[in-house]
């Protein structure tokens, strides 16, 4: 029996195995099997009719947004078949699903039964089709009506002795306009306790350019990837992450572009894409993709970037004037002689070896970059996840600046951001360290003074869980308990809360580990109808490149007791503040078009919201250093230099590098499925990648019950049961998915600057399985 089942239902997966079937790993993505696997999962859970509507408007002029990753839509030349990729259609299929919980549901699966399932198990019962309340001391979720439900919350807020005893997270799926008016409400009610996924995935990102570069955002169009020379990928993988990639990779290759793949594993997205719109991959022939493939080891991004940057100084000094941009760097940089004398602190074989990568393919990588200055860097959660993940940003940053590429077509910086509006949501205020003038904004525009102290980030607010400083947790969307590291720590710090809301369309584990009070409120996905006033509304959401454009939904709720997030945030906010309130909730509760016209005149780059929003494709956002202007954390209006040291790696004996990944069939926490097809992984997801040669040294073999430890910090934590995979992964580095490993992440284990917890590196120890005894 899990230990947590008599007092508290259990906060992980069930340590269980299913039937392990190993396959060999795929060399190319997509083709007919993402097409058939895709059609599958649309049929099963919304059937053909309604499936093929939704389909036919994702990603479309018109249309609604995909729920799944921020990848851009092309300006102009949308695909008259299928705008979306496997996953996307994936992601359909889960909130499209016909599938429902109601309150039948829940009064005839109590909570401890219902966390007794695998999150994959959780995931397909359904969408939540009316609120439901977890009462103290209650074994079931029961029916709540709405205006009930906002009373309990109101009553609640308004009993804190500070409204820093709460917080209220966002996940990266909410509109712009949700987004505005739920900070709105934070901020008026008196916190900026606002942790939101970007803290746990990008926030290296965030940090690293808004400091460089004046911006924490990339400075690429799709366009830029259609006429550049060498694009670099480096701690992201396309195929699985960000499907809808490939196609404008293949079209770069097409174009002469030359492909530069950093990764520690070999990614069939990286490899090779079959093009299923195309006759040539309908045939089943792939455009091969990486020209390089540098198979680095987890963490040694950043030697690798100084050991490419020392060659290309090297060629630089062969050749004066022909390999680094010296007008760019005279008219946009500081710190140019700093940083090539701390270069020369390196020694190349000493970087290499740390990097994991023979000098001879980081001559080749060098040799490809030097004659050119059209070259993107595009980089994602490989990166960012690490003690050094700011650091890392910038280092990418010192390349393209010596390069010059960076302001002009065909070049720039190109962080991918893993879902949907997440960067809308920043740009939205969605942000615990808000800044003065945007406070200040919203004090003339609002006549409310907002509080200036900054708030909680995710991990912060859950160390303030822990120590009881927090006592209530409001979650717009999200899965916050999975995708959190140190899941057992994690899932205390929660059950110690008064109470939690979580606004959600499926369950999921985290309504299942709670506190004193808990409340679901269910709310329309991005391809349901939005009626408000018996008119189909329009939410907007903001993509990787900037560009926001409108989203309008066209299926048909599966139930009528949903409310959109932006109705649910201004009904809270009336029934919490009651008359001390500034705002005109009433107004934003029945408009979009309000909600769009007061973020014109409080956002930057918002003016005449509302009428370019309308414009098919939406509308870029100003973005100072795709024109070449830049504002560095300096305020002197150049990109400075930035000399960083090697990340230092203190193992133990026996210990090993693991990182955690995605399977191909999940995006985020949300399990589509039990096969991870490119890697050749099929139903199970509890294994861990090794090193063959790691392996026979250990004595372990294919098939392998193992418990994998971590002891960060004297504590010791524990995945148990996971099967040893071998696969190609650098020797003393593992993989494993996530969220069965987030147990292992260290809750104090972060980046520096950001506070992003470092999953993307782990060091762990593996044994033989443990059988544990029953108490």
């Amino acid at each position: 029996m899990n230990k947590h089942s008599k007092e508290q239902p259990a906060a992980e997966n069930p340590e269980e195995l299913l039937d392990l079937k190993l396959t060999k790993p795929e060399k190319w993505a997509a083709g007919i099997p993402a097409v058939s696997a895709a059609m599958v999962d649309i049929l099963q859970e919304a059937g053909f009719v309604r499936g093929m509507e939704g389909l036919f408007k994702m990603n479309k002029k018109g249309g609604f947004d995909c729920s799944g990753c921020a990848w851009p839509d092309p300006d102009d030349d949308r695909s008259p078949i299928a705008e979306y990729c496997e996953n996307g259609a994936k992601a359909l299929a889960e909130e499209a699903t016909t599938k429902k919980l109601t309150a039948e549901f829940f009064a005839q699966n109590s909570v401890e039964e219902l966390a007794k399932l695998n999150d994959y198990e959780i995931g397909k019962k359904g969408r939540i089709a009316q609120p439901v309340y977890l009462p103290k001391g209650a074994t079931h979720y029961q029916p709540i009506s709405w205006d009930d439900a906002f009373k309990q919350i109101a009553a609640k807020l308004n009993s804190l002795a500070s409204p820093n005893e709460a917080a209220f997270y966002t996940s990266g799926r909410t509109s712009n306009e949700a987004s505005f008016t739920y900070q709105l409400f934070v901020r008026e009610y008196g916190t900026n306790n606002m942790p939101d996924c970007s803290n746990m995935c990008h926030e290296s990102t965030s940090v690293g350019l808004a400091d460089a570069i004046g911006i924490g955002k990339g400075t690429v169009t799709l366009n830029d990837f259609y006429d550049t020379d060498v694009i670099i990928i480096m701690g992201q993988n396309p195929g699985t992450n960000h499907p809808r990639m490939l196609s404008a990779l293949e079209k770069a290759k097409q174009n002469g572009s030359k492909i530069i793949a950093v990764n520690p594993l070999h990614e069939a997205g990286l490899m090779g894409f079959k093009n299923p719109q195309t006759v040539k991959g309908l045939l089943g022939i792939s455009t091969h993709l990486a020209d390089l493939y540098l198979q680095v080891k987890i963490n040694g991004d950043m030697a690798l970037l100084l050991a490419i940057e020392k060659l290309l100084y090297k060629a630089e000094m062969e050749t004066p004037g022909k390999v680094f941009d010296h007008e760019f760097i005279k008219n946009n940089t500081e710190g140019y002689v700093a940083f090539l004398n701390h270069l020369n602190q390196f020694e190349l074989e000493y970087l290499a070896a740390e990097a994991g990568i023979p000098v001879a393919q980081i001559q080749q990588a060098a040799d490809m970059l030097k004659n050119t200055s059209r070259i993107i860097i595009c980089w994602a959660m490989g990166v960012t996840q690490q003690k050094n993940g700011v650091a890392t940003v910038k280092e990418i940053v010192n390349l393209s600046i010596l390069k010059g590429a960076i302001g002009k077509p065909g070049a720039g910086l190109c962080p991918v951001r893993g879902h949907s509006n997440v960067q809308g949501n920043r740009t939205m205020m969605i942000w615990d360290k808000p800044k003065p003038k945007q406070l200040d904004k919203l004090k003339e525009v609002f006549g409310f003074e907002p509080p200036r102290d900054h708030g909680y980030d995710v991990v912060e607010s859950i160390q303030a869980m822990h120590a009881g400083k927090l006592k209530v947790f409001f979650a717009m969307g999200g899965n916050f308990l999975s995708a959190t590291p140190d899941t057992l720590y994690t899932a205390d710090a929660m059950r110690k809360l008064e109470m939690a809301v979580h606004v959600s369309t499926k369950l999921n584990r985290s309504h299942l580990v709670h506190g004193d009070e808990t409340l679901i409120l269910p709310t329309l996905s991005r391809s349901d109808k939005d009626v408000v006033n018996g008119e189909a509304q329009f939410i907007s959401c903001e993509n990787s490149m900037g560009v926001v454009q409108m989203s309008k939904g066209i299926l048909e709720p599966i139930s009528k007791d949903l409310v959109n997030e932006n109705q649910i945030v201004c009904r809270l906010a009336k029934a919490t503040l009651g008359s001390r309130s500034v705002v005109d909730w009433d107004t934003y509760e029945k408009s979009y078009d309000a909600v769009r016209d007061v973020i014109a005149k409080a956002i930057p780059g918002f003016e005449d919201y509302n009428k370019k929003v309308r414009i098919p494709g939406g509308f870029y956002l100003p973005n100072a250093p795709r024109e070449g202007k830049f504002e560095s954390g300096q305020n002197d209006a150049k990109v400075h230099f930035t000399m960083s040291d090697l990340p230092k790696h203190d193992m133990a004996a026996g210990e090993y590098r693991m990182t955690t990944i995605r399977s191909h069939d999940q995006f985020n926490t949300t399990i589509y499925g039990l096969d991870d097809r490119y890697r050749g992984v099929h139903n199970e997801r509890r294994v861990i990648f090794m090193n063959e040669q790691d392996m026979a040294e250990a004595g372990f073999k294919e098939g392998e019950q193992v418990d994998l430890y971590n002891n960060f910090g004297g504590r010791e934590r524990v995945a148990r049961l996971f099967v040893v995979v071998p696969y190609n992964i650098p020797q003393g580095n593992t993989a494993t998915y996530y969220p069965e490993a987030n147990v292992l992440i260290p809750i104090d284990s972060v980046a520096e600057k950001s506070n992003t917890p470092t999953s993307k590196l782990v060091f762990i120890s593996i044994k033989r399985h443990v059988v544990k005894a029953d108490k």
